[in-house]
């Protein structure tokens, strides 16, 4: 079977959403076909985990009352199950510049397959790609309840950085039995994190949490030790001291600030060779910037 036909791959499974049998079509709520197939049951197929939707095709009557098709064998996970274990891996870094490969590649050598990957940080609350490895964890289990089925990361952090955020998440696993395995890191190995367990789990969660706040303040610590030696973050100014000088004494002589503008060459940077904007001179010119109603009265205009 292909996924040039990627219907009769999806009814090889029972949906766990509607109770389908395997051979028919979803159904809606109203007694109807579905017009695509329910998520959890197409992501029970390799080839198409990575769809958004699959639609029921025209032969299948989307719309139409619904009744069950010609029954057909129902099909085990075995795609996603070795020697009775199903290995469910996930992958996640902060941002775009960080690498996944090393992750991957030790999922892999776990026998994890399939393998969700993503990049996002633990402070987005919606990680679309863990939800969906999560998902399918739940739909292995709920199918073949005798295959002990493995939710498998590298190590504690790619679940989550927050105390409270890893023992939901562990306590999500171990209702729905589903074990917790880490790759590396303290907690190395198969966990179920009940009973004793909970409290050693709980412990290293609180560890990971204290080891981001870590992180944190000497980042923050660092940032303010190179402002006290007038090393600022972020992209290099335009204008050098000396075009600064220059802009406020023009404008102690009282030029108008677009002529200003027009005298002043950035010397470096992408825009070198070019006049900087307004709002560049405005800020160089912010602490010697007259009020309004000064500058009107210079210029002899009426003020209130």
């Amino acid at each position: 079977m292909t996924v040039s036909d990627p219907a009769a791959l999806v009814e090889r499974h029972e949906c766990p959403t509607c109770q389908a049998p395997p051979g028919s079509p979803c159904r809606t709520r109203g007694g109807k076909v579905s017009p695509q197939y329910h998520s959890p049951r197409h992501m029970a197929v390799p080839q198409l985990r990575a769809e958004l939707k699959v639609k029921t095709p025209a032969d299948r009557s989307p719309g139409r009352a619904w009744a069950p098709g010609p029954a057909v064998a129902p099909v085990s996970v075995a795609e996603v199950v070795t020697e009775g274990i199903a290995r469910i891996g996930y992958a996640r870094c902060s941002t775009a510049t960080q690498e996944l490969q090393s992750q991957l590649d030790a999922l892999s050598d776990a026998g994890c397959d399939p393998i969700f990957e993503e990049k996002i940080s633990t402070r987005i609350k919606v990680r679309p790609e863990f939800t969906r490895a999560l998902d399918l964890a739940a739909m292995v289990k709920r199918t073949t309840p005798q295959v002990r089925v493995h939710f498998v990361v590298h190590e504690l952090k790619r679940l989550g950085r927050g105390t409270l955020e890893l023992v939901n998440t562990a306590e999500q696993l171990r209702q729905q039995d589903i074990y917790l395995e880490l790759l590396s890191g303290p907690l190395q190995g198969v966990h179920d994190p009940s009973g004793h367990g909970a409290a050693l789990f709980a412990f290293f969660a609180g560890m990971a949490e204290s080891e981001r706040d870590y992180i944190r303040d000497k980042t923050l610590e660092g940032q303010a030790s190179a402002r006290e030696r007038g090393r600022h973050g972020g992209r290099p100014e335009a204008l050098d001291a000396d075009l600064v000088a220059m802009a406020r004494d023009l404008y102690a002589r009282h030029v108008p600030v677009d002529d200003i503008r027009r005298k002043l060459i950035i010397p470096t940077g992408k825009r070198a060779g070019q006049h900087p904007s307004r709002a560049t001179v405005y800020r160089a010119l912010a602490p010697v910037l007259r009020p309004r109603g000064d500058a009107e009265a210079e210029a002899g205009s009426p003020t209130e």
